[in-house]
């Protein structure tokens, strides 16, 4: 079984220790080693500091967690749009069918309509040159001249049939000429109906980019002022550190640098650990089949740049302007991935065509429990029941995404905020 896992395992197991060991909370540097004469007149002002510290901690919490909601919210907007964009496409696509078929049954009108026309025209021929000759069905001049009883009747015969042919030839084509009537009247309602739906499915995409840009300027915004809060507690902490330092004394100190020792042993420690875990899970079972070439295919990609709109069946592509938050990392003039664009990359490698669009991927296999997850499943987070992320997961709490603009593919372990409660299963 260690055989069949290969590099997938080697690397799985690296990239394991190392997003356990930036995720875990690192223990800072060993702190300053102050002297005795600073400890008197710091001691107040240090008191102070760490008070306003607590206070920024706090504030800086609640800041972070509001921007986490407004990125989600910004997620789902941006599949909101990118939902939309694949459905106007669709209806132009209608549109454009139903205007072809409309134009076609137009000619097909005009052409009927103007055979009608000229067989009109030589049955008007026909009754004029019969009445010049005296032969209009009717008339005794018809028939005068028969050498014969024989001829008489083969000139009533065919007076008959002249006249019958063209007037049935006309009620046929008068017939035709209704049908394709029809054929056009229905065409151009089916026009009409396609063009209504190609200017809802616009007026949605402007509704969506719309609401967009709403988001991101909230989510800028609420970044903004966490960036304030940030850099506040980093100042205070700076400050706060000088001023413990200065009142600590060398032996307070010590019992600082004694506590940070113990502090780095239980860090090394744990990932000392953390790597012994992730080198006996890679001896689980592996991927097979189809899902191993999907996840080898995916891993191909790791490092290549976010792009939102990014990716197809063929590998990276440039990616397309959202009018906020990725336009501003400057995704457009990038060649990458989005979420589902990786997605369709990967999934091409077993011949499965993806949507490029997470709602839609998330329905395009076979739904099992979360806690049934196998590699080469596809993992989904929603905001508000909408999902707006997806990934692949590889194994051992790991996954492959397209995180967000700024980024690049990557490996992370599988976050369970906001993850819908099912797996898809495509292959």
């Amino acid at each position: 079984m260690r055989a069949r896992l290969g590099w997938y395992a080697t690397s799985l197991a690296l990239l394991s220790v190392l997003t356990t060991a930036t995720t875990a909370v690192a223990v800072p540097p060993p702190p300053p080693n102050p002297s005795d004469a600073e400890i008197s007149a710091g001691r107040a002002d240090a008191d102070a500091k760490a008070g306003k510290v607590g206070e920024l901690t706090n504030r800086l919490a609640q800041a972070e967690s509001r921007l986490m909601q407004l990125q989600a919210d910004v997620e789902a907007k941006l599949e909101d749009a990118n939902k939309a964009l694949v459905d106007l496409q669709t209806a132009q696509d209608v549109a454009a069918r139903a205007k072809a078929d409309a134009e076609s049954a137009r000619r097909e009108a005009d052409g009927a309509e103007k055979a009608i026309g000229t067989a009109r025209a030589q049955l008007d021929d026909f009754a004029a040159g019969s009445y010049k000759q005296g032969s209009t069905i009717g008339s005794l001049s018809a028939y005068i001249g028969a050498k014969s009883p024989q001829d008489l009747l083969a000139r009533a015969d065919l007076l008959n049939a002249v006249s019958g042919s063209e007037l049935d030839a006309l009620d046929a084509l008068q017939r035709a000429r209704t049908t394709k009537a029809n054929k056009d009247s229905r065409a151009r309602a089916a026009l009409d109906l396609a063009t209504r739906k190609q200017a809802e499915a616009e007026q949605a995409k402007t509704n969506a980019d719309n609401a967009t840009a709403i988001a991101q300027q909230a989510r800028r915004d609420q970044a903004a002022r966490s960036s304030e809060l940030q850099q506040s507690k980093a100042d205070y902490e700076r400050q706060l550190s000088e001023a413990q330092a200065r009142v600590g004394g060398l032996e307070d100190q010590r019992k600082r640098y004694e506590s940070w020792l113990a502090a780095k042993q239980r860090e090394d420690a744990a990932n000392a650990a953390a790597a012994q875990q992730s080198n006996d899970d890679a001896a689980g079972p592996a991927p097979v089949g189809d899902a191993r070439a999907v996840i080898k295919r995916a891993m191909t990609q790791l490092g290549v740049p976010y792009a939102w709109g990014g990716g197809n069946s063929r590998g990276p592509t440039r990616g397309i302007r959202d009018g906020g938050v990725a336009d501003t990392f400057g995704d457009f003039a990038k060649v990458g991935f989005d979420c589902s664009g990786l997605m369709i990359y990967a999934f091409a490698a077993a011949g499965v065509s993806l949507p490029h669009y997470s709602g839609y991927q998330a329905t395009s296999g076979r739904r099992v429990p979360l806690s049934q997850k196998q590699p080469g499943d596809m993992l989904f987070w929603a905001t508000g029941g909408r999902i707006h992320h997806v990934a692949l997961y590889l194994g051992n709490g790991q996954m492959i995404e397209a995180p967000y603009s700024g980024s690049q593919v990557r490996i992370a372990p599988v976050r369970y905020g906001g993850i819908v409660p099912y797996a898809t299963r495509v292959l």
